[in-house]
């Protein structure tokens, strides 16, 4: 595991660090082991323009019992915190300086599972959140666009297994970002984005 802070990689409105090895190989295919097996998936569904669909990959949401979490209409009641999560948790916390109490997993099975543009923009995260990213298993292309995409270039990034991104400050404001689906052959992979959700509980300061 590294715990050195790496470069921003947007190019303004924002910040983005990617560490491609926070985990080392080995380690990283011990994780992804233990949370495929561990984990309660489930397959959600989704309403979009008054059509139910289902959510193209298994998701999951652990954390802290208060950390209830409602995104794109979908309300997350946290299952409690297993150990491989809670190792992962305490570790990610060291390298931001940031507390984190809840965690949204997704499996992706292969590569027509993917996530729709979107931001980690819901109020309850507060107005510059700080999202921890960890990759496990298959690798997939990260993208990203800015708001005013006519003004600013897209960013592209390939994340292997083990790799960490953190995204703070006023990144959810102004840059969307996506998994999109491929025709290719593609293994598992499992993304954990751990984040604080703001409640009546004082925030830690961060030491960043």
């Amino acid at each position: 595991m590294q715990s050195k802070k790496a470069s921003n990689l947007l190019p303004c409105d924002g910040r983005l660090e990617l560490e491609e090895h926070f985990y080392a190989p080995l380690v990283a295919a011990r994780l992804f082991e233990a949370l495929n097996d561990e984990i309660g998936w489930e397959a959600r569904r989704i309403t979009m323009f008054g059509k139910e669909h289902p959510l193209p990959r298994l998701t999951a949401w652990y954390g802290d019992p208060d950390a209830s979490y409602t995104y794109s209409g979908i309300a997350h009641v946290p299952s409690d915190w297993t150990p491989t999560l809670a190792r992962i948790r305490t570790d990610l916390q060291e390298r931001c300086g940031q507390r984190f109490n809840g965690v949204l997993l997704n499996l992706y099975r292969g590569g027509a599972d993917h996530m729709s543009w979107h931001a980690d923009d819901e109020k309850i995260l507060g107005p510059e959140p700080v999202i921890a990213s960890l990759s496990l298993g298959e690798a997939r292309v990260f993208e990203l666009k800015h708001r005013e995409s006519g003004r600013v270039k897209p960013v592209s990034l390939v994340l292997p297994s083990g790799s960490l991104v953190v995204m703070s400050g006023v990144t959810q404001t102004h840059w969307l970002h996506r998994i999109k689906k491929t025709a290719k052959p593609m293994g598992a992979r499992i993304n954990l984005t751990f984040r604080w959700l703001e409640s009546t509980v004082p925030r830690a300061r961060s030491r960043r």
